[in-house]
């Protein structure tokens, strides 16, 4: 099982993380973070489709066609967790060496998007003093990670279940068998 997961958690890691490199590289072009977040959530679930792979590929390799529930599940979520890591680091090293003013730039768009959108002038400011307090949070490595990590580990869990309830399978009973 380790490696398994261990190979298809790289591979979705460097999937997702080259598909995050290449936005990333497009919103540094032409400074904008229009269809960003559509974007980056699909190659996230792109990436984590490995995870099909992955559960099936043990079961009917390593396993003899047969699976549990919580197995599989435990299998997607390495993967996703092998994965989610990967993204943290690449975005770790592509954030601080590559775009350190992502936080400015991204504040800067998310206040323009919304008075452009007519966010009344309170709801601006509420917006304003929430966007201040993660852009400070920001400051620090380990919320970085943090909020790396809650942007894409809930992909992978969700896909992991979703991945475990499809692709369980239970050895059937013989048919000599009679219960009392």
């Amino acid at each position: 099982m380790k490696k398994n997961v261990i190979v298809f958690g790289l591979i979705a890691g460097v999937i997702v993380s080259t598909l995050m490199i290449f936005s990333m590289a497009r919103h540094s072009q032409n400074d904008s973070l229009e269809h960003s977040m559509l974007i980056g959530y699909a190659s996230m679930v792109l990436a984590f489709s490995l995870i099909f792979v992955g559960i099936k590929n043990y079961r009917d390799k390593y396993n003899d066609g047969l699976i549990t529930f919580g197995k599989a599940f435990k299998i997607g979520l390495y993967i996703s967790l092998i994965a989610s890591t990967v993204y943290v680091v690449v975005w770790l090293i592509d954030f601080y060496v590559f775009i350190p003013d992502f936080m400015d730039k991204y504040v800067a768009q998310t206040l323009r998007e919304a008075k452009s959108n007519g966010t009344s002038a309170t709801e601006l400011a509420k917006m304003t003093k929430e966007i201040a307090f993660n852009q400070k949070l920001y400051k620090y490595p380990i919320m970085v990670i943090l909020y790396t990590y809650m942007e894409i580990l809930p992909v992978g869990i969700v896909v992991s279940l979703v991945a475990a309830l499809i692709l369980k399978r239970k050895p059937s009973l013989p048919l000599t068998a009679k219960t009392a």
